[in-house]
Order: structure tokens, then C-alpha cells, then sequence
């Protein structure tokens, strides 16, 4: 990286970056099992070669203790050279959707909404808005947001797919246990390298935004319709009052969108059983099921249960994505080692 002909190209720069890395880690591994090899042979050598007794008891302690931590070390290095997903240290931009259920499915939504823009801001992430449609009740029909910061896919990857809540709506009057789901999408948000799209493949159209309020919600024409010619996804961005401002989030929406279908296309390449192992989060997939009445949310995929809906809804999801990633481990340790 520190050659002249290197620096200057800032497309192989930033490849060149992001592997040196992915190895920061195994480097480390490396340098802590020399440390600690040192340490036992030293131990070993002393426990041959002393007649004191009181020196060797703590030397047999001491080497107990490095060899307990040898073993630790040796699972840290088992995980650490899984492969590793190339998209975890990048910002994501996350879309909910209202799903089955009518207006309490957008409260659900907007439950889902605060519950990740809390944790973002426990993690010291920013978060920006790019997109929303209220709902009548206050809730969303669908919402799309940006999330920047370091290891933000890595993270919230996991909730993509169909989250499932059980409760009593406020709209029942007659206390009745109502089931309804919200989807939600997270896209890790590639670079504009990763990304190519030229001019020619873009319509893009600008006009008056829409929303409660009416006619005056916005009397200049700032939002921007975005059309991929060669695929037909489309994306809008109103939110701004600034033309530019929505140009550029929908052009960020468009390259995750389009990053997202080429993912997926990779992933199709991959075998049956690996896909069936470490899964793909597709979107119909139901993931999770809020139970208010019991006060339980259950993860569907690792099968565990937590309690404390308040506090996860606050932003409290550490102990969920913590499990999830020990799953995910594991069965990518079985996989490699099967």
C-alpha cells in the first residue's frame, strides 16, 4: 500500500485496505500464541531445572493458566479464519414494511423503526432518515432509514426477514389478541466503485411530494423518482427539502438495491446445503415473534426465548444479535470442519 504506483489508484487502495483488515485480527492471534508459547516453554524449563519447591508449585499454577489460555486462543483462531462476510464493516440502509395486520401492523413497524435507531445511538451510530409513508394512527407504512457505522451490517444482517408480534391492539376495544408482522430489509451500502451504473441506464423524475398536509407540503418540486432502465427497480426519496439532498439518498438506495440482487445471485450459486446452513434471511422468511401478552420474543432460528420486551424495543438487542452470532459460528465451524 505505501507504493507510489499503489497509492495512486484508489480503487485498488481501498481493496488493498480492506484485506489488510480482515488479516489486523489473525495478526494479533499470532502475535498473542508467541507470547504465550514463549511463556510455557519458559514454565517448562523452569519446573526441569529448579530445586526450590516453592517456586515450582507457582511455576505448575502459572503453567496451568497459559495453557488454559492456549486453549481460548485456539477458538478464537478457529473463528477468526472463517470466511467472513465482505460486507460486515459497511454502513446499511434498513426498510421496514407494514405486513399482515392493517393499521397495527404500521404501529409495529414504527415499534421496529425507534427499536433500531436506538441501537444505533447506544452503539454511537448515525442515523438519517431517507424515506417514509405515515400511516393514519402515527405508525408507517414503510420507512427507510441509513445506518453509518463501523460493523452496522455485521450486526444488524440478522434482522432481515419477517418479524411476527402478538398483542392487543389500542384500537381493540374488546381485548382480543391480534397477530400481524412487519418485513424488514437491511442492504449493506456498497461503495461507488462496487457499483457501476452510467448515465444512460438512469430515468430520473422530479415532482411534488406527497404526504399529510395536502397541497402544501411541499409547493417545490424536490422529489426525485430514480428508474434503473436495465433492471426496473425503482426507488423515490421525498423526505428532503432539498432536490440535490434526494438525489443523492435515492442514488444510495438504488446501489444498495442493485448491490443486493447481485448478492443474491452469488448466493445462488452456492450449494443447497451451505445456503441451508448458514441461511439467506430472505424476506418471507419469518425470523422472530414478539408475544406481549407473555412478555417473549422467540428467535426462530436459533430457537431461544428472551423476555424484557420494553427493553429490546428500547434498543436492547444485544443479547439476540450475541446469540445469533454464536449461532451463526457454529454452524459455519460444522460446516468447515464437516
Amino acid at each position: 500500500m505505501g507504493l507510489p504506483e499503489i497509492a495512486v489508484d484508489y480503487e485498488r487502495v481501498q481493496v488493498l485496505a480492506k484485506e489488510r483488515a480482515s488479516l489486523e485480527e489473525l495478526v494479533g492471534i499470532s502475535h498473542r500464541h508467541d507470547k504465550l508459547a514463549q511463556e510455557q516453554k519458559d514454565l517448562e524449563g523452569l519446573l526441569k531445572e529448579s530445586s526450590d519447591q516453592e517456586l515450582v508449585h507457582l511455576a505448575k499454577e502459572e503453567l496451568v493458566t497459559v495453557e488454559d489460555k492456549m486453549v481460548i486462543l485456539a477458538e478464537e483462531l478457529k473463528k477468526a479464519l472463517l470466511p467472513r462476510d465482505p460486507n460486515d464493516d459497511r454502513d446499511v440502509i434498513v426498510e421496514i414494511r407494514s405486513g399482515t395486520g392493517g393499521a397495527e401492523a404500521s404501529l409495529f413497524a414504527s415499534n421496529l423503526y425507534r427499536a433500531y435507531t436506538r441501537y444505533a445511538q447506544l452503539q454511537h451510530w448515525q442515523v438519517e432518515l431517507m424515506d417514509s409513508s405515515p400511516s393514519e394512527l402515527g405508525g408507517f407504512n414503510k420507512i427507510v432509514f441509513e445506518i453509518q457505522g463501523k460493523g452496522a451490517f455485521s450486526r444488524l444482517k440478522y434482522e432481515r426477514g419477517v418479524h411476527r408480534v402478538q398483542r392487543i391492539p389500542e384500537t381493540e376495544a374488546q381485548g382480543r389478541i391480534h397477530t400481524s408482522t412487519a418485513t424488514v430489509a437491511v442492504l449493506p451500502e456498497p461503495d461507488e466503485i462496487d457499483v457501476k451504473i452510467g448515465p444512460d441506464d438512469l430515468r430520473i423524475d422530479i415532482f411534488h411530494a406527497g404526504g399529510h398536509g395536502g397541497q402544501n407540503v411541499n409547493k417545490v418540486a424536490t422529489a426525485v423518482r430514480i428508474v434503473h432502465i436495465p433492471s426496473g427497480l425503482t426507488v423515490v426519496c421525498q423526505d428532503e427539502r432539498s432536490q440535490h439532498k434526494n438525489k443523492q439518498k435515492a442514488m444510495a438506495m438504488l446501489r444498495a438495491r442493485l448491490y443486493e440482487a447481485e448478492e443474491e445471485r452469488h448466493f445462488a450459486e452456492i450449494t443447497k446445503d451451505r445456503r441451508a446452513q448458514i441461511g439467506n434471511a430472505e424476506r418471507s422468511e419469518k425470523i422472530r415473534t414478539y408475544n406481549y401478552p407473555q412478555d417473549r420474543i422467540t428467535d426462530h432460528r436459533t430457537n431461544l426465548s428472551f423476555h424484557g420486551i420494553p427493553r429490546v424495543m428500547d434498543g436492547g438487542l444485544d443479547e439476540i444479535i450475541d446469540s445469533l452470532v454464536a449461532w451463526e459460528e457454529e454452524l459455519a465451524l460444522e460446516n468447515e470442519l464437516g
